[in-house]
């Protein structure tokens, strides 16, 4: 077993990587202020004018975070393991920078397709196969407010804390933010938002089971990093909190062509194609109900086009290959991390570098998620999670 205390210059560094990724909070810096407002304006124009998208001022000076972040002696670890990581987390953290500092420019979209990959057409032609099996519905439940959202999301946090007594419980409702985030183990909520009744106990199984829980496994860790995300931890992560849906029953089909809808409208964005195509293309080709269409289109043309969006399909099918080779899920929840990251994290915890995870999420014990599990194990494919109208 590795002593953590001779770990010191990579603790260190990874203390200060941690903080600074903080400051630099790319969700929150690429998350619209005004989309309450643009949503009421797009309207107004009988939804013919390009919506203006507000971005929060930067609270940090970049080029001396940059500074910082390569005055880091990372040449200094000696564990490979942990020197690639730092140094991989390190360069991640720079290239985030960069695409902010490119906000509303078009060279953002090349900083987007850096930290989060593209495309592929094995995934369009996947996201558009799902879009032309599943059929367009109307949505047929009532709504919740944000704040009965906020209720149902703090009893979520409770029914942890009542296993895991040091559990934080961390709900926010917004009014500068327009989606459904957590933000270093905080769950955020717009305040505006609201949400589908049966869509709620999903939701609270990707936000605070997946998300939450694995932000919190990773603070038991003498790795901060796995609190804010090893590099590129953010596919799996998204991969991970889908299919908790899935195992709890809570993936419906339309929920399922949104994810597509996603991945489809990235790769029109990625073409050239800008926000009014994007959203009647949305519209017309694949019958996404209005508000659904802007909701996705926004997302992916925010900041000058972002690719981010592709990962929550991506994510899926990657984790469906790996529990089909039979991925050890236990690694995956030890903190944020991704699929590419697990040889070096299982060296770790083999090690004593690393712990168990401290926490088990609440949607591997809800009812048929067993079953789930191993179907999954057996081998799906991203179509295969189609399962008819029964889920509507």
């Amino acid at each position: 077993m590795t002593d953590v205390t001779a770990l010191g210059p990579a603790l260190a560094i990874d203390a200060r990587l941690t903080e600074l990724e903080r400051q630099v909070d790319l969700l929150l810096n690429l998350t619209p202020v005004n989309a309450a407002e643009a949503w009421a304006d797009f309207e107004r124009s009988d939804f013919g004018a390009v919506p203006t998208l507000r971005l929060r001022p930067l609270e940090f000076e970049p080029d001396l975070v940059r500074r910082e972040l390569y005055d880091l002696e990372v040449e200094r670890v000696e564990d490979p393991a942990l020197h690639t990581l730092l140094r991989t987390k390190r360069d991640e953290i720079a290239r985030q920078i960069t695409a902010l500092e490119d906000r509303d420019t078009t060279r953002f979209v090349h900083g987007s397709l850096q930290l989060y990959g593209g495309v592929t057409p094995a995934l369009v032609a996947a996201a558009e196969q799902l879009l032309a099996t599943i059929p367009a519905l109307s949505p047929s439940a009532p709504a919740v407010t944000a704040g009965a959202f906020a209720e149902a999301a703090r009893g979520e946090f409770e029914r942890y804390r009542a296993v895991y007594p040091d559990f934080p419980v961390h709900v926010d409702v917004r009014d500068d933010i327009s989606e459904l985030m957590v933000s270093f183990g905080r769950l955020l909520i717009p305040s505006n938002a609201t949400f589908r009744a049966d869509r709620v106990e999903p939701l609270l199984h990707h936000e605070v089971g997946t998300h939450v829980v694995t932000y919190q496994n990773g603070a038991r860790q003498p790795l901060q990093l796995l609190t804010i995300g090893l590099p590129g931890y953010d596919e799996t992560q998204e991969g991970l909190a889908v299919l908790a849906e899935y195992l709890t029953g809570g993936l419906d089909p339309r929920r399922l062509r949104v994810l597509a809808a996603r991945v489809v409208a990235v790769h029109r964005m990625i073409s050239g194609a800008g926000f009014l195509d994007i959203f009647e293309s949305l519209r017309t080709e694949h019958r996404i109900p209005r508000r659904t269409a802007w909701i996705i289109a926004i997302r992916v043309v925010v900041a000058g086009g972002s690719a981010k969006d592709a990962i929550y399909l991506r994510g899926v099918s990657r984790l469906l290959e790996a529990f089909a080779e039979g991925v050890d899920l236990d690694a995956l929840l030890v903190g944020k991390l991704a699929l590419d990251h697990l040889p070096l994290v299982q060296d770790l915890l083999d090690r004593g570098v690393l712990q168990k995870p401290w926490i088990r999420p609440r949607w591997l014990e809800t009812p048929g998620a067993p079953e789930r599990l191993d179907r999954l194990r057996a081998g799906l494919s991203i179509t295969d999670l189609y399962e008819g109208e029964k889920s509507a």
